[in-house]
C-alpha cells in the first residue's frame, strides 16, 4: 500500500542518491539499447536474458495452506489495476507483492522473512512501531510508507526489498553480505498498512519489475516472459484470484477485529455460550460472485444459512452466520461450517471454493 517513491527508500540521503541513480540508469539504457520508452520492456527483456536473477520466496510460511499473496504488481499504468494473469488480485499502482499473515497473533509468533537471494545489504529501517494506519492516520508515516525495511543490492543492477517487517526483529545491517535464505527479520505491520504482510519489491536499474514475469508497469500481462522466481519457488506459488484466509468459529457476533487480532482460535465451546457463529475471510472476490454460508448440528440439521451476491470486487472481505443458544445449553456434539462461493466464469462445474470446518461443543 505505498507509493515506489517512498517503498524504494529509506532515509533521506539514500533517497537523493537512489533517484539519481535511477535517472541515470534510465538514460543509459535508452542510449544503449536505442528504443523509444514506449517500448521499454524489449530493452528490459533483453537484458533480463543476459543478467537475469533467480529468486527464492522471500518468507518463511506455507504458502499452500497458512501464507497468501493478496496484492499482485500492477501492469496498468493508468487508473486501473491489472495483474500478471490480466486479473484483479491487487490495486492501482502497486509496485510488489504482498505475502499476507491471516491474523496479528500469526505475526507475534513470529514468521521470518528472508533474502530472495545473495547480496549486499544497501539500507534498513528499524525503529516504526507495528500499528495499522487506520488507528494512526497517513500523517503519522509521512515518508516512511514502507515501514521498517531492509533493502538489498545482488549486482548488475538488481535490488530487493522487504518492507513492512516488525519492530526491533531486522538481523541485518548495511554493507553485510547475506546469502539467500538467510533470515533477515520478521513479518510485521508497520508503516503504511491495515494488516500484517511481506510487501517485496524487485527492482532491475532503478525500475520496479514483477517477479512474476520480469516486467513493469504498462506491460502486457501473461505467462509467457521468464519469470524471476527459481523453479522450487514458482512451483510453490501457483495464481490464486481468490482465496480463503482464514475460518473458524465464534460464541458471539463475531467481529472483524477480533478475527484480525486471532481471538477466535478455540477447537472446543462449553455448551453454555450464548451463540455460535461461524466465520470466514475471504481475498479477491468478483462482481457477480455468488456466495453461501452454512451453521449444521451434530445430527446434520441446517441450523443457520446465508447467501448472497457480489456486488463489486473486493479485495478482502468477511463474513458469518449463526444462531443464538436454544433455551437450555447447546447440544454437545460435532458442528460443522460450511463457506461457498461460485463464479460464472469458472471453467469446472460446481462451487470455485468450499470450505469446511468443525467445532466441538461439551
Amino acid at each position: 500500500m505505498e507509493s515506489d517513491q517512498h517503498n524504494r527508500v529509506m532515509h533521506q540521503a539514500i533517497e537523493k542518491t537512489h533517484t539519481r541513480d535511477i535517472v541515470t540508469d534510465s538514460m543509459a539504457m535508452r542510449s544503449l539499447f536505442g528504443m523509444l520508452a514506449g517500448i521499454a520492456s524489449m530493452a528490459i527483456a533483453t537484458s533480463l536474458s543476459a543478467e537475469t536473477i533467480s529468486l527464492e520466496i522471500p518468507l518463511d510460511c506455507d504458502m499452500t495452506r497458512t501464507c497468501q499473496i493478496q496484492n499482485h504488481f500492477d501492469h496498468d499504468s493508468g487508473p486501473d489495476f491489472r495483474d500478471y494473469t490480466c486479473g484483479s488480485l491487487g490495486y492501482d499502482g502497486h509496485n510488489g507483492v504482498d505475502f499476507r499473515l491471516p491474523n496479528l497473533e500469526m505475526m507475534r509468533q513470529g514468521v521470518p522473512v528472508i533474502a530472495a537471494a545473495s547480496g549486499i545489504v544497501r539500507a534498513i529501517r528499524d525503529e516504526m512501531d507495528d500499528i495499522s494506519i487506520r488507528k494512526t492516520g497517513l500523517n503519522a508515516i509521512n515518508k516512511r510508507e514502507a515501514g521498517n525495511s531492509v533493502a538489498i543490492d545482488h549486482g548488475n543492477g538488481w535490488e530487493t526489498q522487504y518492507s513492512h517487517l516488525r519492530k526491533g526483529s531486522i538481523r541485518v545491517k548495511p554493507g553485510e553480505h547475506v546469502r539467500a535464505g538467510q533470515v533477515l527479520g520478521l513479518v510485521g505491520l508497520s508503516g503504511k498498512t491495515e494488516f500484517p504482510h511481506l510487501h517485496f519489491t524487485v527492482r532491475y536499474k532503478g525500475k520496479p519489475l514483477d517477479p512474476f514475469n520480469g516486467l513493469g508497469l504498462d506491460e502486457k500481462c501473461g505467462i509467457d516472459n521468464p519469470t524471476l522466481w527459481s523453479a522450487s519457488a514458482l512451483s510453490l506459488l501457483p495464481y490464486r484470484s481468490t482465496g480463503i484466509l482464514q475460518s473458524g468459529f465464534a460464541p458471539e457476533a463475531p467481529k472483524s477485529e477480533s478475527v484480525e487480532e486471532g481471538l477466535y482460535s478455540a477447537r472446543t465451546l462449553q455448551a453454555s455460550v450464548p451463540a455460535l457463529a461461524f466465520w470466514v475471510e475471504v481475498y479477491g472476490p468478483n462482481e457477480g460472485d455468488q456466495w453461501k454460508l452454512e451453521l449444521f448440528s451434530p445430527d446434520g440439521k441446517t441450523l443457520a444459512e446465508n447467501r448472497e451476491t457480489f456486488s463489486r470486487n473486493r479485495a478482502r472481505w468477511f463474513g458469518y452466520v449463526g444462531m443464538k443458544r436454544p433455551a437450555g445449553n447447546w447440544p454437545t456434539g460435532t458442528y460443522r461450517g460450511r463457506f461457498q462461493l461460485w463464479r460464472q466464469s469458472s471453467v469446472k462445474p460446481g462451487p470455485l471454493i468450499v470450505r469446511e470446518q468443525s467445532i466441538i461443543i461439551d
